[in-house]
């Protein structure tokens, strides 16, 4: 197999048509490449002329070494990773296809290493990171929740657990709006998300301009929606920026917690962008929400009412305590 650099154009054309991320699309990875301090290389795997593995890299250098990462720490990316699209159904192929480029990938990154510090979150269309342990790389499972959405959003509803039913049939009988706006609409998500960490004294890494350059490229080709609740008096009281691959959409930043008259709303918009999503809008191919994680106890409880499916993802990565002062140092450079 033959490992090539790719630019961004070819990165778009190489692309498969389903089973990547938000993150994978060439609009997302250059609003990346212009705010994380490092090198985005971006990796082909070909047999021929087929790209039959894909991987976007993020290298900088640093004091230990090199720290090559997928995706780059506190820009807000769950997953990135990995892309393996071999051409036969057969299990023994698609195995070799994956330990090949696997193998072809961390050798152009020279991972073998002491000083070079390898870390990646798999996408949850990628499913055997065997082939990465046997490189000495550890792996671990985590998880998130995909809601399968079709067009009968009865069903849907049917499957919701019944507090969440009630919540959001009592957010809909209050004098409230929800809507899709725009740029300014995502500015106050954005603050109202930020003030949110604050008062709970929790990091918050992202910054305006790269949450603003990362919306305005997707928003171009509708792979971005921010959705707003608004109370009689048209005043923002919440609201979720969902993001689009051509399989799922992604609850991406929002959704604070928020009360018109004593009564969460919250609920309401998740049911609205859910409505939008089988009703085929921005996306037709679009058949899954992605609740964006399952991984804490305490947002599970909420969650989960949703009926969704778990749904497991691994990340690789070298093992030791530098890995940690890699990704601390990674977050305060970029920065």
């Amino acid at each position: 197999m033959e490992i090539r650099r790719l630019s961004l154009d070819e990165w778009s054309d190489a692309l498969p048509s389903d089973g990547f991320e938000v993150f994978h699309t060439p609009e997302a990875l250059d609003a990346l490449d212009s705010h994380a301090n490092g090198e985005l290389r971006l990796y082909g795997g070909f047999k021929g002329e087929q790209a039959v593995g894909l991987a976007p890299i993020f290298v900088r250098k640093q004091a230990f070494g090199t720290a090559a990462m997928s995706p780059p720490p506190g820009f807000g990316v769950p997953r990135l990773g990995p892309l393996v699209t071999p051409a036969s159904p057969k299990q023994r192929k698609q195995e070799r296809v994956n330990g090949r480029f696997t193998e072809g990938l961390l050798k152009e990154l020279d991972v073998g290493s002491s000083t070079t510090l390898f870390r990646m979150v798999c996408p949850t269309s990628y499913p055997d990171p065997r082939p990465f342990g046997w490189s000495q790389l550890s792996m671990k499972p985590s998880f998130t929740y995909h809601l399968p959405v079709g067009e009968d959003t009865d069903a849907i509803m049917s499957s919701f657990s019944k507090s969440l039913r009630r919540d959001i049939s009592d957010a809909q009988d209050l004098d409230v709006t929800v809507e899709v706006e725009g740029r300014q609409a995502i500015r106050r998500i954005y603050e109202q998300a930020r003030e949110r960490y604050e008062e709970q004294d929790e990091p918050f890494t992202l910054t305006w301009p790269y949450v603003r350059d990362l919306t305005d490229a997707l928003s171009a080709v509708d792979r971005c929606r921010p959705y707003v609740v608004r109370d009689a008096d048209g005043e923002f009281r919440s609201g979720i920026i969902a993001l689009y691959s051509n399989d799922a959409a992604y609850f991406w930043l929002g959704g604070a917690i928020a009360t018109v008259d004593g009564t969460a709303v919250n609920s309401l918009v998740h049911w609205s962008i859910i409505e939008d999503i089988a009703a085929g809008e921005p996306l037709e191919s679009v058949d899954t929400y992605d609740l964006m994680g399952a991984n804490t106890e305490r947002l599970c409880q909420y969650k989960s009412k949703f009926g969704a499916n778990l749904v497991h993802y691994y990340t690789v990565e070298s093992e030791g305590a530098g890995m940690k002062a890699a990704k601390t140092a990674y977050r305060l450079m970029s920065r």
